[in-house]
């Protein structure tokens, strides 16, 4: 199911009951990652999202029993039937914290105050939009209002100490009259208040190449999507499985440490058996 459709799906937007609470302490002030390796590895929920669906607690717990320290959270669990508060308890009694959290875009039109109030209480470094609404896919005009939008949501996020980012999906790099989105959308973002997760798979999928990304814009990348896929790049795979070099990949980012890396695969016939493949291969990573 594509993530726009299983955000509404959930209720997407919702920041009230069940929205994951956490801690953004574990990337604020810590200590650089030792050169060679990754020291925190996160999971994007949405690798596991018929798991949470079915039970968030055992599913959290699974996590971090894999040796995951961090999780990316979906702003649409209010059909968990869970309080913020509960969910934060069991988030503290597995030891795991979430510095992002992905959100639709309608939040940034709609009491934008309130949920950066909302993300400063419940820790987040980034709130992470992971596509547009439908209109972007037939007009170049579409995102450039985004793109301006995203710079007053922006503005108003950092006065928050949040980040603003945007994610990229495997259709952002095909051209729109003439145009191609993602170029029209970091050229028209501030920097100052505008940030980019990488998602070195959807990229791939999308026929562009992430390692040239990164390098053409090392400053905006501030989180990633680790992700592989399959030779023909038409679906992901497990990470050690694919053809893309993660480890080359890595080493090339500038600050590796202070920026959260969530580990995501979305099409896998065991989200959990799939998930701790790959944090086992993230974890054996010298670079």
């Amino acid at each position: 199911m594509p993530r726009r459709a299983f955000f509404a799906a959930l209720g997407a937007g919702a920041v009230g009951a069940g929205t994951l609470l956490s801690s953004r302490a574990a990337w604020a002030g810590v200590p650089p990652a030792p050169a060679d390796r990754l020291e925190r590895i996160g999971l994007e929920l949405y690798a596991v999202r018929k798991a949470m669906k079915a039970n968030p607690e055992q599913t959290l717990a699974a996590i971090r029993a894999m040796g995951y320290a961090d999780v990316e959270l979906l702003w649409s669990f209010k059909n968990f039937d869970r309080t913020p508060q509960q969910v934060r308890a069991t988030l503290k009694a597995e030891g795991l914290t979430a510095t992002s959290a992905h959100m639709g875009p309608e939040l940034l039109l709609s009491d934008w105050s309130e949920h950066l109030r909302t993300a400063k209480l419940l820790g987040h470094q980034y709130l992470v939009v992971p596509g547009l609404p439908s209109e972007a896919k037939r007009s170049i005009d579409a995102w450039k209002i985004w793109a301006d939008r995203f710079n007053v949501a922006g503005e108003e996020a950092r006065r928050a100490g949040v980040w603003l980012a945007f994610h990229n999906e495997p259709d952002h790099q095909r051209a729109i009259q003439g145009e191609f989105p993602l170029e029209v959308f970091l050229a028209r973002t501030e920097p100052k208040f505008v940030r980019f997760q990488l998602d070195v798979g959807n990229m791939l999928m999308g026929g562009g190449d992430p390692l040239a990304f990164l390098r053409r814009y090392p400053d905006r990348c501030g989180t990633f999507h680790l992700k592989n896929v399959i030779a023909d790049r038409t679906q992901d795979t497990e990470l050690g499985a694919g053809i893309f070099d993660l480890r080359t990949f890595l080493a090339a980012v500038p600050d590796l440490a202070k920026k959260p890396c969530f580990v995501e695969q979305e099409g896998t016939a065991d989200e959990l058996a799939s998930a701790k493949q790959n944090f086992e291969y993230v974890r054996g990573l010298r670079f």
